[in-house]
């Protein structure tokens, strides 16, 4: 009996450990996990380097720890599950039929955003970028509204580490200006894209944010801006930001919180 209750003890702490540190703003240290858990501290060292050797956990270079590959796949995998596909499928179309273009969901993903689903519109002449697709982050409407999120410090660090150059007529390569634009972004919570990432297309993005305000998924927006202005896009503003909450209702932020 005294064995059941170790056991289960044993995986409550692994889960707690997991979960602190998927649901922290930045990596953590074993002593602050001990600390805010309760948890002895060799205890700690002992399971965090068995989830290490997992790959559910990985440590950053300064040795704090933050969610490895395997926990990532894991929430990927929720995000897959027919339980919130189905929801968002239905929640884009009614987006695309109000707003008569493609739209889709993105998530940041390293150094780039992933285009994880999209509906798309019923028009001859279309922006092709297929589920799957990885875009950059500073020269996308998505990528840039997550820029604009994270905080100046976590910002500052991930410009240092994105080969910037440019994309497409008018691509932001100066870090001045590009910061400029991304404080403006964080105000207004709604980002542009004006043929900055592929000559001809424009468009729109905004966040879906979970329960602690944080953005892990973007909404957009986009077309040819043969056919469509952004001023037009824009115009949206309103039911896209509709659609991300819908989306954070229906259990998204707690999906992809990873």
């Amino acid at each position: 009996m005294s064995d059941h209750r170790d056991r289960s003890s044993a995986v409550t702490r692994v889960l707690a450990i997991i979960e602190h540190i998927a649901t922290s703003d930045a990596p953590l240290s074993s002593s602050e996990i001990a600390s805010n858990l309760a948890i002895p501290i060799p205890t700690v060292h002992r399971q965090l380097a068995q989830l290490k050797h997992d790959g559910y956990l990985q440590q950053s270079l300064n040795g704090l720890w933050e969610p490895g590959n395997r926990l990532f796949r894991i929430s990927q995998g929720v995000w897959s599950s027919a339980r919130f596909k189905s929801g968002r499928t239905m929640i884009l179309k009614t987006l695309a039929h109000k707003v008569n273009e493609t739209c889709g969901i993105s998530v940041p993903n390293g150094l780039e955003m992933l285009y994880y689903e999209r509906v798309q519109a019923n028009w001859p002449l279309q922006i092709n970028l297929p589920e799957g697709s990885q875009t950059p982050l500073w020269c996308t409407a998505s990528g840039k509204l997550y820029l604009a999120n994270l905080p100046i410090a976590k910002r500052k660090k991930l410009l240092q580490d994105l080969p910037i150059h440019k994309m497409a007529r008018n691509t932001i390569t100066d870090l001045f200006d590009l910061n400029h634009e991304l404080n403006t972004i964080a105000k207004t919570q709604i980002s542009t894209d004006n043929e900055e990432f592929i000559d001809g297309m424009v468009a729109c993005s905004v966040p879906v944010k979970d329960h602690k305000n944080r953005l892990i998924a973007c909404v957009y927006v986009h077309a040819p801006a043969i056919r469509v202005s952004l001023e037009t896009l824009l115009a949206f503003a309103e039911p896209m930001h509709q659609a991300a909450q819908a989306l954070s209702r229906l259990g998204i932020a707690d999906s992809v919180e990873l």
